[in-house]
């Protein structure tokens, strides 16, 4: 059984606040919605971002939203991750418990010599870009308040344009950001790591933890998305009939199910695919085996797929991640 992703009710409700500062407010109807709700489905979630991004007219109210969230927002998952003892404490319980404040979006870290990667992979369509600022720019102001800014960020990159002046981004960001990327990340120095959280209190951090644990077995089975997402990862050349076959659904069902929860077949199997390919293009498999393993007909057909992805051929992305090391 599947069940539609929902958001925390008190995150959706931060919108609501966000806007109200903004000088307007939601639709009084979405906010009834909200209150009727013990948690937030995608897809009204996003009706509310929606009608907040239309009425802020202002292309960053994203990264707005992210500098104006505050760890309450979070809920129970805010508060683990302010109680942990370190930054790796802290990133560690981010990946167990993320699902807890929204199951729209995955998030995923890597350290890589002297850099750690905090990445996240959105699931959603609607005001997709707007939704991914404000998750990114959360972050780095939930690692900076955590750490009595003593957390220096070297970079934040975006996997869209930029959607103004890329001087507002740095003003209101405070450090470089960088578009059209490869992922939305978030780049600490890996020293960084080891730095105490403020708020540390191992105690408390056990008892949110168990809570948290509790939380997350209560969202029940995984939705549909993750479903799909794991049918393709050990069936990577398959199609959207033959994921919806197997799902004992039509391909046109499939669909409209997906869309309920904000994403796609297509968005789904090409954030896969790419992260499938980029591992094995890290490993050094020869492009033939990969194109084989991922179902495409040739190795021509997957290096035009990988360009469009990345905006990069997987050679030159190969020699990119071999001068990295």
């Amino acid at each position: 059984m599947t069940h539609t992703p929902t958001v925390t009710v008190r995150f959706t409700q931060a919108i609501s606040h966000a806007a109200e500062q903004l000088g307007f407010a939601l639709p009084t109807a979405l906010q009834q919605a909200v209150g009727e709700q013990d948690r937030v489905s995608l897809a009204l979630q996003g009706k509310i971002w929606e009608s907040f991004c239309e009425q802020a007219r202002d292309p960053l109210v994203g990264i707005q939203f992210g500098l104006a969230l505050q760890v309450g927002h979070l809920d129970t998952v805010g508060m683990v991750l302010m109680s942990c003892d370190t930054v790796e404490d802290a990133l560690d319980s981010l990946m167990d418990y993320y699902p807890i404040v929204g199951e729209g979006g995955a998030f995923s870290y890597q350290v890589h010599n002297d850099e750690c990667e905090i990445r996240y992979q959105p699931e959603y369509t609607v005001r997709q870009r707007e939704r991914v600022e404000a998750a990114m720019t959360a972050l780095l102001q939930l690692s900076r308040w955590t750490t009595g800014d003593h957390l220096q960020a070297c970079r934040i990159t975006f996997a869209h344009p930029a959607l103004d002046d890329n001087r507002r981004y740095e003003s209101l960001l405070g450090l470089p950001v960088r578009f059209a990327a490869d992922h939305n990340t978030l780049v600490l120095p890996a020293s960084d790591l080891s730095l105490p959280l403020i708020h540390a209190n191992p105690s408390l951090c056990h008892h949110l933890r168990t809570l948290a644990d509790q939380l997350l077995d209560n969202l029940g089975s995984q939705s549909l998305s993750a479903t799909v997402r794991d049918l393709l990862r050990q069936h990577p050349h398959w199609g959207k009939e033959k994921v919806a076959d197997q799902l004992a659904m039509s391909g046109r069902h499939l669909v409209r199910k997906l869309g309920e929860e904000g994403s796609s077949f297509k968005l789904l199997r090409d954030a896969l695919l790419q992260g499938m390919a980029e591992t094995e293009l890290q490993a050094g498999t020869r492009l033939a085996d990969i194109a084989d393993k991922l179902g495409f007909s040739d190795e021509s057909a997957f290096s035009k797929a990988f360009k469009r992805w990345t905006g990069t051929t997987p050679a030159q992305y190969r020699e990119k991640a071999v001068n990295s090391e």
